[in-house]
């Protein structure tokens, strides 16, 4: 019931990009038609990309400008369920050193989780919002120039086919070449070829024979677009004349703060040269010789995906495309499926029992965790739970933002051995209790055999674990009793948790 009322209410995203923050609260017809109504709709040019330094560390200046937003969004977000707000951060915060920090300052401006996506998962979101918004059956190019990355996305009606992102964007490439500015040829030229460089690898994937119809999805695309309405060049369509009649504009006004064109915003001003010369390299190398400005961005595919997660969870069985993404792993990385679905049975009961009143996203972080426990067992034996959290932490998985992955990576590292190399993470009760119940499972069924799921029952008692088991089950497992004492070993050593066993 939970989840049917918060599928019939509006959803809200926060999309944290490099350039813009922008808030979308938006509602999808029963069924996921292609019927979309906005609700609300707040922008802010953060200029967050903006902040990066030469290390590669947010400065404080622009960290101060996108709490001072998040916390306007946060203001409009009053009352929202935490299961209709989905918040993403893409490409400054995937380069960020110092991102974590940031996080936990910007999700206490905010007032919910933060997710920070990786590029290929940002093109997927945004070629779902553009599908949802402007559906069409023909094969398409959707092209998005960001702040601080460039998105290419192939596909045709919801399925997206190719989806690839370029570190290459309208803010690093303005800072990098006009970032005195001045707007010279040479300059432009410069920075066409940095573009080119960028995207050349993309050159035989994203050919002309691949597409039908080129869009573009971003704010760079739709500030070029009304430039060229409002000066009477074009309907809005983006053509290389059109491109070249821009830059011939910008090269005549020879400085940023001159630049004077019809229907150009004053804060798009010093973007403009590099996202100019981004979508300039993006029609010559790619043979694009009409792009029109789409409907849809990633914000809109963000409500989309949260719209089908709900639905998923309200319809009570698989289906939403994390769950895909998992069962691919299995099958890529050769898991023994088998001994996963021991090991999940076991870890989702003892975590049930300790945490009924846990979030159903907590309870299958766990069972993926389990599913995925031994994807390094492909690269080796040894030591292949360190495998398995570093390819948690950096295969591409469809659904899964980067910050989810580095907790599954984390309950993936921490399944044996000392716990000191998640000390960390064990400051969250939540991923304690997870990660207890994952150890315990994986010391229930260390012999992958069927094993009795009710052997073994956990209660919690504050910081206390106090784990019981029939009578005389001890004389008939004596292994699995060691292992055990082991393991309450290992807590005592950390005291995040505390084992308790049964006396005797």
């Amino acid at each position: 019931m939970q989840a049917a009322r918060a599928l019939g209410g509006p959803l809200a995203a926060v999309d944290i990009g490099s350039n813009s923050m922008r808030l979308e609260i938006g509602q999808l017809g029963a069924g996921g038609t292609p019927h979309y109504r906005r609700v609300a709709y707040l922008k802010d040019t953060v200029r967050l990309g903006a902040g990066l330094d030469a290390a590669g560390l947010l400065g404080e200046e622009a960290t101060q400008r996108g709490l001072a937003c998040l916390r306007r969004f946060a203001a409009r977000l009053a009352g929202f369920d935490a299961r209709r707000v989905r918040a993403v951060a893409t490409q400054t915060l995937r380069e960020a050193r110092n991102r974590d920090a940031f996080l936990l300052r910007a999700q206490e401006a905010l007032g919910f989780p933060i997710e920070v996506i990786s590029g290929r998962e940002e093109a997927r979101l945004i070629y779902a919002g553009v599908a949802q918004l402007q559906p069409g059956r023909r094969r398409r190019l959707v092209v998005d120039i960001g702040g601080r990355s460039t998105e290419l996305i192939l596909g045709r009606g919801r399925r997206p086919r190719a989806a690839e992102s370029f570190g290459i964007g309208c803010v690093n490439l303005s800072q990098r070449y006009f970032g005195d500015g001045r707007i010279t040829a040479r300059d432009m030229r410069a920075a066409q070829v940095a573009a080119g460089a960028e995207l050349e690898e993309a050159l035989r994937t994203y050919a002309p024979g691949q597409w039908d119809e080129a869009l573009g999805a971003s704010g760079t695309v739709g500030a070029v677009s009304k430039v060229l309405v409002a000066a009477g060049v074009s309907d809005g369509r983006i053509t290389p004349a059109a491109l070249r009649w821009c830059i011939e504009r910008c090269l005549e006004a020879g400085q940023v703060d001159a630049l004077a064109l019809p229907g150009l915003e004053a804060d798009r001003r010093s973007v403009l040269p590099g996202g100019l010369a981004i979508l300039y390299t993006l029609a010559a190398q790619f043979g694009i010789e009409t792009l029109r400005p789409a409907r849809g961005a990633l914000r809109h595919g963000v409500i989309v995906d949260l719209h089908e997660r709900i639905g998923a969870q309200r319809r009570r069985r698989p289906g939403e495309l994390r769950d895909a993404s998992v069962a691919a792993l299995q099958s890529r990385f050769q898991v023994d499926c088998a001994q996963a679905a021991r090991v999940s049975r076991v870890a989702l009961a003892l975590f049930d029992a300790v945490r009924p009143d846990a979030d159903a996203q907590a309870r299958r972080e766990l069972a993926w965790a389990c599913a995925l426990h031994e994807l390094g067992l492909l690269v080796s034996h040894h030591d292949h739970h360190r495998h398995s959290a570093y390819l948690l932490a950096h295969v591409d998985a469809p659904g899964f933002s980067q910050s989810q992955q580095r907790h599954l990576a984390d309950l993936v590292l921490g399944q044996r051995g000392g716990l000191r190399k998640v000390e960390p993470a064990l400051a969250s009760a939540t991923f304690a209790w997870q990660l207890l119940c994952l150890r315990l499972a994986l010391i229930a069924c260390h012999a992958r055999d069927d094993v009795d799921g009710a052997a073994l029952a956990l209660r919690a008692r504050g910081r206390d674990a106090q784990l019981a088991w029939p009578a005389r089950w001890a004389d008939t497992h004596p292994r699995t009793l060691y292992l055990l004492q082991e393991e309450a070993a290992a807590w005592a050593r950390n005291g995040s948790l505390r084992l308790v066993l049964p006396a005797g």
